[in-house]
């Protein structure tokens, strides 16, 4: 799950991160209020208004309608925070991270303008392949932390966290003293990092980054940027973070499937996968690609779905304007291939099949689910194998 900037900043500032000053504004007249007590508030006149989107890039991205116009903007008054927002809410933001199509701005962030001595880079995020946390760093703050990765490494540093003990001062410190921070600001960071890996672990977050953060100019270190994602897994402790979801970000098939409880990630290929069991999900994926196609999207229907839960995946499924065929692959253990049968069949009759469709059945009622497809009347093509289905699936939607 993701959130927007300014809730994760509301979050971290709850939490003990220093974070600038700043409101949300739905609104150019939103805007002008935050912006005037922004400004009565620190004595400077001088704010910074935020597009809110679920993408990075946003500085250099540009809006659809105002080419000129980037996603954030720095003013020098209340009136000019209004007038920006004007142009801002409604319009499209397009950056590296959002595709062409770009993404709506419907609320903004106005902020605090800040003196910048220095900019730093801070992440957070599960290293899989140790199966801990570990804490980025790097003296390139600003920059797409990818970049940074693929061409100068070395300006990473890494530390892992036990999840025994937390993160440690020395680790901290010597994170610090990489950065070639010195006192006073050497500890002020460590104070920040310390409490920044506390609400990692406090919040559940899969990532958590600051990006960039600053060294002001009196020696003060804030987060300028903060974007914080939590596991899906662990949301059954945070309740009070649904209400942070923004459903306009997410995509509609995405969030459908949640209300379904599927998996369901969309992906760029032309055919539509449904499959119980991640692992069997993956090996189809694969399988497609390996015999000369890609697969549209990753989904899930779990171990246990009902004929209900199936007949909703089909329908997420076909509503994908680039689906041109559709597999279903089932192994029925937990999950019997009479009710996968049931579901696909319910799902044909309400939904039309407007594509090839091929099932493959093994398991638990195999046989059973095989012949209610074969007698439903409809244009079901059965397959005995993975490799067969594939095959079948990839050949009927070639031109």
């Amino acid at each position: 799950m993701k959130i927007h900037e300014y809730q994760g900043k509301e979050l971290l500032r709850n939490l003990g991160v220093p974070v600038p000053l700043g409101g949300v504004a739905f609104s150019a007249g939103e805007a002008k209020l935050v912006a005037a007590d922004l400004i009565q508030r620190t004595g400077t006149s001088v704010v910074v208004v935020k597009s809110q989107i679920h993408a990075g890039g946003r500085g250099k991205g540009r809006f659809v309608e105002h080419p000129d116009l980037g996603g954030v903007k720095v003013v020098r008054s209340a009136d000019d925070a209004s007038q920006l927002a004007e142009k801002m809410l409604g319009s499209t933001l397009v950056t590296i991270q959002t595709g062409p199509e770009g993404k709506k701005v419907q609320r903004l962030l106005v902020e605090q303008g800040i003196s910048i001595a220095r900019e730093l880079y801070v992440g957070m995020t599960l290293d899989r392949a140790t199966g801990r946390t570990t804490v980025m760093a790097s003296t390139e703050g600003g920059m797409e932390i990818e970049e940074v990765a693929a061409h100068t490494p070395e300006k990473i540093l890494k530390e892992t966290i036990d999840p025994a003990v937390g993160l440690m001062p020395f680790q901290a410190r010597k994170l610090a003293f990489g950065l070639g921070l010195q006192d006073p600001v050497a500890p002020r960071f460590v104070k920040f990092l310390l409490a920044l890996a506390a609400a990692y672990d406090r919040l559940d977050c899969s990532l958590l980054e600051v990006n960039p953060l600053i060294i002001t100019a009196d020696g003060q270190v804030l987060a300028l940027d903060a974007k914080v994602n939590f596991d899906d897994n662990a949301m059954f402790r945070h309740k009070e973070l649904e209400e942070l979801r923004d459903p306009n970000e997410e995509d509609p098939s995405e969030l459908e499937a949640k209300n379904w409880d599927l998996s369901y990630v969309k992906l760029d290929g032309d055919i539509g996968c449904m499959v119980n069991g991640a692992g069997l999900a993956m090996a189809t994926m694969d399988i497609i690609k390996y015999v000369g196609a890609k697969p549209a999207n990753f989904l899930d229907v779990g171990g246990g779905a009902t004929a209900e839960r199936v007949t909703a995946a089909f329908k997420i499924i076909t509503r994908d304007p680039n689906v041109k065929g559709i597999l279903v692959n089932i192994f029925g253990g937990i999950m019997k291939c009479d009710t996968i049968a049931t579901g696909v069949i319910a799902a044909v009759r309400e939904v039309g099949l407007q594509v090839p469709l091929v099932v493959r059945l093994e398991g638990t009622n195999v046989e059973l689910g095989k012949k209610m497809l074969d007698d439903s009347g409809l244009a079901i093509t059965t397959a005995s194998s993975l490799r067969d289905a594939a095959t079948k699936i990839v050949e009927m939607v070639k031109p």
